[in-house]
């Protein structure tokens, strides 16, 4: 489990991604979040399309846990930007 709910905007994004693309194909990670991370979501069908699945295991106001798994081998590279990337949070 990844939990970033008390991590800075201004790394939680990278760390993620550096998580995911860790990752073996098949494999999947728990990332807990304080709200629901959609402006991550779309990051990663920009950089990852066709690569991952994505299912919230709980959508809670404060608390967020989505699934994220590896379907696909990567080739890891800088994240594009991401205008307002954390949801302002």
């Amino acid at each position: 489990m990844l939990d970033v709910r008390e991590i800075p905007c201004s790394i939680k994004h990278g760390l993620i991604i550096q998580t995911f693309v860790d990752l073996k194909v098949g494999e999947h990670f728990i990332l807990r979040n304080g709200h629901d991370p959609v402006p991550l979501r779309y990051q990663f069908e920009a950089e990852f399309p066709d690569s991952f699945t994505w299912e919230h295991v709980h959508n809670l106001p404060e608390d967020v846990a989505v699934k994220i798994t590896k379907v696909k081998w990567v080739v890891p590279g800088l994240p594009k930007a991401v205008t307002g990337s954390c949801g302002n949070h």
